[in-house]
């Protein structure tokens, strides 16, 4: 994956106000807001089309990105992303500043591996029911993942996988597990093929005809 879509170039915007805003979209241009890190607030934009082809990227929304803020480099995250409710549009980004000696909070995508292949699904037919996208964590920077795995091969039929069975990378936290055992969340279950109404009636009447 190309660097490129972490790196991304920004001018300060001095121009605001939602008349500004619609100019700025107008132009091709994406209003945004660095803050945090004990810093004043920077009004931002930066070019859509570079945006869009950025966003496309998962990893996007969970890696440290660099902003190039008239020359100078700021490392952030992004925090929220407005979209037109129906056009292909972003209309507003917020980042948040990274202090790299500070823990970050944030959202990282969950990625269910060996789904397939794994025997209480291909061998016993069973299905996995997600009940999690992503996962709440906190970390330094330096040790923010892009994603957190979580392996199917060895969870049984009928077994739910909950956030104290996931294996986070070295230095990883879950916010949720912090605040104690109540907060252990339902991360996936495999649950058994449902039976339709009639495989349950033929096989009644299969055994009835054995009788």
């Amino acid at each position: 994956m190309s660097e490129a879509i972490f790196n991304l170039e920004a001018q300060v915007r001095t121009d605001l106000g939602k008349g500004a805003s619609r100019r700025l979209r107008h132009e091709n241009k994406v209003p945004a807001i660095v803050y945090g890190a004990d810093k004043e607030p920077v009004s931002i934009t930066l070019a859509h089309n570079k945006l869009m082809q950025a966003q496309e990227f998962e990893a996007f929304y969970s890696h440290v990105l660099t902003l190039d803020i008239a020359g100078e480099k700021v490392e952030a995250l992004v925090k929220d992303m407005q979209r037109h409710p129906f056009k292909p549009r972003i209309l507003h980004v917020d980042f948040l500043r990274i202090d790299a000696s500070k823990a970050v909070h944030t959202n990282v995508p969950v990625h269910y591996i060996n789904e397939e292949t794994a025997p209480a699904i291909k061998v016993e037919g069973g299905h996995a029911e997600h009940h999690v996208n992503e996962i709440e964590i906190s970390c330094l920077p330096k040790d923010l993942p892009e994603f957190i795995e979580v392996d199917l091969t060895n969870v049984a039929l009928g077994q739910t996988l909950h956030l104290s069975d996931v294996v986070l990378p070295k230095g990883v936290t879950s916010i949720e597990l912090a605040k104690g055992e109540s907060h252990d969340l339902a991360v996936v279950t495999i649950k058994a093929a449902k039976v339709k109404a009639a495989d349950a009636d033929d096989a009644t009447d299969e055994e009835a005809s054995a009788e």
